[in-house]
């Protein structure tokens, strides 16, 4: 008879562990978040013959000088987009987790990357441990993807899945999803946070001595953070999660750590039946239909890693029907910081604002979180609250102090660069921000405090 090992309760979100159940987690301060689990005494011998002989191998120092160095497949995916978010291309031996809601693409965006590389010449493997090979067939044909360099293995136990991926070599190998793998140490669920750790453990040493690139696919949590995110984070090298709900036709990927490239970087797509297309130009894309003549609508810059992006802002100022707390609703900007730009105006233009309803969108699901945006934000409020539109050609950018003064904005050549591409010719910034701008293609307003802001604002 097998001996029940001892029990223990592991936090779901970042993997703390307690011998005794918590209502909230201490290390990540999430609720109702602990699981029971069982440990399993570690084996005399590793799990995975195989993957440790393989380790044993590359155990020995090497000189610094003597290893080769391994360039990112450049271009290799087919898909700019993706190599962008990436820093340039698949880097050999690197271990990628990609998060994103039920149905966003996760899975579809992957079977064409490996579709791609296939077609390419290049052996690949995709590993999938929910749906039956039936089912991605299906898909594939939907993507039109037909190579027979694409290997497809139902799979489910980490041991059979390194086995079969040293035995094949392939160039990038998939898996889908790291919540369905299991390891024969653990007695645990698949899913649960020691099975995760354990599996991903396995796989990651899989992709650095054999330099197999590894993708990991997780799932969301209904708070929107992948199970066990802390513990997988932390393990691999680029962490990518698709912002936009699927609500919208258009899907942002995200780096949010990658160690190979800029972190923030991102990379838009269009869903269509034949799977994702990548957005060669974001900015026309989320300027598409912007309404000009009306009030509580401006374009700004942001700067999404290396590419500038045009977008619009909107904002509505209403009464506020009921004598309470007003509403203050943000979608694609930070709470705290609309919070705060609201504050500023009740007390630098004497906005009667405490009495208002006010709703502020980032137009296409795009999530900001730079200061740049802040004067946009004011600039907005300030035209619903008057009911007075801006000009369809002025563009605002600007941090805001909490004295009302305007500080430089970062990489205000390349915002201006593509500011000048959509006939924005009026632009409104902090004091002394351009040194060597050409000036000549826009009018360029300059202010100090947001004080000067309403004055120059309606001009066309």
């Amino acid at each position: 008879m097998k001996k029940k090992g001892k029990t223990f309760f592991s936090c779901s979100s970042c993997g703390y562990q307690s011998p005794k159940w918590l209502g909230k987690c201490p290390a990540c301060n999430s609720w109702n978040t602990f699981v029971e689990e069982e440990s399993t005494p570690a084996a005399a011998e590793h799990p995975i013959p195989e993957l440790a002989a393989l380790r044993r191998e590359a155990a020995a120092p090497v000189p610094l000088a003597a290893i080769e160095s391994t360039p990112p497949l450049q271009g290799q995916t087919g898909i700019a987009e993706f190599d962008r978010v990436l820093g340039g291309g698949i880097v050999p031996g690197s271990a990628t987790l990609i998060g994103g809601d039920p149905g966003i693409g996760k899975s579809t965006l992957l079977l064409q990357v490996l579709g791609n590389l296939a077609a390419a010449g290049r052996q690949v493997l995709y590993v999938t441990g929910e749906e039956s090979p039936g089912q991605v067939k299906l898909r594939s044909e939907r993507l039109q993807i037909d190579s027979p360099g694409l290997f497809l293995l139902a799979e489910t136990e980490v041991g059979r899945i390194i086995g079969h991926a040293l035995e094949l070599r392939p160039a990038v190998l998939v898996i889908d999803s790291i919540q369905t793998i299991r390891t024969p140490e653990s007695s645990s669920l698949p899913g649960s946070v020691t099975q995760i750790r354990q599996a991903a453990t396995h796989l990651i040493n899989l992709a650095k001595t054999a330099a197999i690139p590894l993708f990991l696919i997780g799932h969301v949590t209904k708070e929107g953070a992948i199970a066990g995110p802390r513990v997988l984070e932390h393990m691999v090298d680029t962490v990518l999660y698709f912002e936009s709900g699927t609500q919208h036709p258009y899907r942002i990927l995200r780096a949010v750590k990658n160690r190979f490239g800029s972190t923030n970087e991102i990379g838009v797509f269009a869903m269509t039946g034949s799977g994702l297309h990548g957005v060669d130009n974001p900015s026309n894309l989320f300027l598409a239909e912007r309404p000009a003549t009306m009030a509580g609508s401006l374009v700004t810059a942001t700067m999404e890693g290396t590419r500038p992006i045009l977008t619009e802002i909107q904002a509505l100022v209403s009464p506020s029907p009921s004598t309470g707390i007003p509403r203050r609703t943000v979608i694609g900007i930070d709470r705290g910081r609309a919070s705060l730009m609201i504050a500023i105006l009740e007390k630098h233009l004497n906005l009667k604002l405490a009495d208002k309803d006010i709703f502020l969108n980032v137009i296409g699901g795009l999530k900001i979180v730079e200061p740049a945006i802040d004067l946009g934000l004011v600039a907005a409020i300030i035209s619903s609250y008057l009911d007075r539109p801006i000009p369809a050609a002025t563009m605002v950018l600007g941090e805001v102090g909490l004295t009302g003064e305007l500080r430089r904005t970062s990489f205000l050549e390349q915002r201006l660069q593509e500011a000048v591409k959509f006939a924005f010719d009026r632009l409104i910034i902090p004091q002394n921000n351009l040194e060597t701008a050409e000036r000549k293609t826009m009018a360029i307003r300059e202010i100090s405090n947001i004080k000067e802001l309403p004055a120059i604002l309606f001009q066309p």
